[in-house]
């Protein structure tokens, strides 16, 4: 396999390094016959990877990060036309952990994603070894490489804010149903153009969306998109990040001026 070659094509040299590293599972894979894993990708790094692999005919992986909507993925690679479903379940068994920290009534409701990812980078610990953060009223799920799992548990107890709260390191189907909470929002566009959606999404104007989308953060349906002309249609789910994640819902009608009305889904 001429890495080199194949990867000529990428001018970034943090996409080569991380194609490369893919080239390295396969490799491994097809050596070893079983399943290689990744560290978690975000949905940059997956978007590029999965048209990567599209790329190079590669076929036998899958992409899971402990539930279905999830953000941060890992990738498991494998060779053996014969590996099933339950195989890579067991694999991701083994490969994946919660961390769940159950906090103190007088805390309930205290803490934000911000706080728990703050306290787990303040500690040093990697962040593509942390998957998506489930936060709820109570406390948090964490997902993590089972390799990092018990010293990330033994530090969070050294973090003030998580001293009084329960830590424990539970098994990945144990992850706490995910419940979805959407606020519906109406925006006005002069038309259905990429940039004009995320100007009004992002609450900025025209040319700082152009930057957004320019700077690879925003994604249509899991696929980073770089067009600012790219028209987005009814279903679509528009990622930004560092603003949410928005559902296309309904195009309710026209302004006088020939504006479209969008009815937009926030995930919150």
């Amino acid at each position: 396999m001429q890495k080199e070659q194949i990867l000529s094509d990428y001018k970034k040299q943090e996409d080569k390094l991380i194609l490369a590293q893919i080239l390295d599972k396969i490799e491994l894979a097809q050596k070893r016959e079983k399943i290689e894993t990744t560290d978690f990708l975000d949905m940059y790094k997956i978007s590029l990877v999965k048209n990567f692999l599209r790329k190079i005919e590669y076929t036998t992986y899958k992409f899971y990060g402990g539930y279905q909507e999830a953000e941060r993925n890992i990738l498991q690679i494998y060779t053996k036309p014969e590996i099933t479903e339950k195989n890579l379940q067991e694999n991701i068994k083994e490969t994946l952990k919660i961390i769940r920290i159950t906090l103190k009534q007088e805390d309930k409701g205290k803490f934000t994603h911000r706080n728990y990812l703050g306290g787990i980078i303040k500690l040093g610990i990697k962040r593509e070894k942390i998957g998506d953060i489930i936060v709820s009223e109570d406390g948090a799920d964490i997902i993590v490489k089972t390799e990092i799992a018990q010293s990330l548990k033994n530090d969070l107890n050294s973090l003030t804010r998580f001293q009084n709260a329960q830590i424990e390191i539970l098994e990945i189907n144990k992850l706490r149903k995910i419940e979805t909470k959407v606020e519906t929002i109406s925006i006005i566009v002069p038309s259905l153009r990429l940039d004009n959606i995320v100007s009004d999404l992002a609450r900025t104007s025209r040319s700082k969306a152009n930057e957004i989308i320019s700077q690879e953060r925003v994604f249509i349906n899991g696929q980073n998109e770089k067009k600012p002309s790219k028209n987005v249609k009814l279903n679509d789910i528009i990622t930004i990040r560092g603003k949410g994640r928005f559902i296309i819902k309904e195009f309710t009608g026209t302004t006088r001026s020939g504006r479209t009305v969008v009815l937009i889904e926030k995930y919150v």
